[in-house]
């Protein structure tokens, strides 16, 4: 099996602190997006290799992947055009490429679901669920408990059965073939080549596919869902801390990263702290701190700090990109 994850992607809804990272490297939950999906994916699943498809700010990526998994198969492939995901799940074919199953999931999607079970359906594999508003997803219709067409962001959905972003494709090959035949007949949707149209001619093609239930889903592409990713995150692993903060309050879960320095503060719920931040006489929740920031006499909630900033005073709720000072 070939692992893909696409995260080539800038981030424009996460600015500033994607001025600096790409997407796929902000931390929720202590770690790197990214690291939460690659975790899983080794985890759940048996793999020849990952490939992970790069972009704006690659180095810093592919920096971090490294160091994180040594001896774990990986490659890099850099899309340096934003054609779509169709394009970039293409830019992991290999010259010499072997027919094998295809693992795909989004670098800047958490999802939670029985991933073992996923790939033991039998057949090619999407994963969906219900949402209220299918019409900026693309989106599934069945014909009994088979897929029989998808469609990409319709303004009339056919269902409200929607895409996640996690595909098992037990035909690696037709999947390729299907997205090279989009580019080379310069076929498009929304100006981008989209993985459904792909998927939607091996449909046409005799190839089976059944939809399989995500039960939770979080696309970390707004702020707002980025602080949600990490309470879900939380909630799932165990809070354990190295150190020991005997003036400080800790309402469960909270994480704090190795170096940090916390005195006289309530912490949490829901709050992420990273590496060597200093936290002095503050009351935070549902909130994430970056490496290096230095917190003083601030009430904060539904915040994201950025890294080496800089708050002092009295806060509510607030949004700082890196190297940020506020009072004095």
């Amino acid at each position: 099996m070939k692992v893909i994850i696409p995260a080539a992607g800038i981030g424009k809804r996460l600015r500033p602190h994607t001025h600096v990272i790409p997407k796929a490297m902000l931390q929720v939950a202590g770690r790197p997006i990214i690291g939460h999906i690659i975790d899983r994916v080794i985890r759940d699943l048996k793999f020849d290799e990952i490939v992970i498809i790069v972009g704006y700010k690659k180095e810093i990526l592919t920096a971090w992947v490294k160091e994180a998994y040594p001896g774990i198969p990986l490659r890099f492939v850099e899309q340096k055009e934003m054609l779509g995901l169709g394009h970039a799940v293409l830019k992991a074919r290999s010259s010499d490429e072997e027919a094998r199953d295809l693992f795909i999931i989004l670098g800047d999607t958490i999802v939670d679901m029985d991933v073992p079970a996923m790939v033991k359906q039998g057949c090619s594999s999407l994963g969906v669920r219900h949402v209220e508003d299918p019409r900026r997803f693309g989106v599934v219709e069945l014909k009994g408990e088979m897929i029989s067409s998808l469609v990409e962001k319709p303004e009339i959905p056919p269902s409200n059965l929607a895409l996640m972003g996690v595909y098992y494709i037990r035909e690696g090959e037709a999947l390729f073939d299907a997205l090279q035949y989009l580019v080379d007949e310069n076929i498009k949707t929304k100006n981008e080549y989209q993985i459904t149209d792909a998927l939607n001619h091996m449909l046409q093609q005799g190839v089976k596919m059944k939809p399989f239930h995500v039960d939770n889903w979080f696309d970390c592409g707004t702020l707002e869902t980025l602080l949600a990713t990490n309470r879900f995150l939380l909630e799932q692993r165990p809070c354990q801390r190295k150190q020991k903060y005997p003036d400080t309050v800790f309402v469960e879960p909270v994480f704090v990263g190795e170096g940090s320095v916390i005195r006289g503060a309530v912490l949490g719920p829901y709050v992420s702290v990273g590496c060597n931040v200093t936290i002095q006489n503050a009351v935070i929740r549902d909130a994430i701190i970056y490496d290096e920031a230095y917190v003083e006499n601030v009430a904060a909630q539904q915040s994201i700090i950025g890294t080496k900033s800089c708050l002092k005073g009295e806060l509510s709720r607030y949004n700082t990109g890196p190297d940020t000072q506020i009072g004095s």
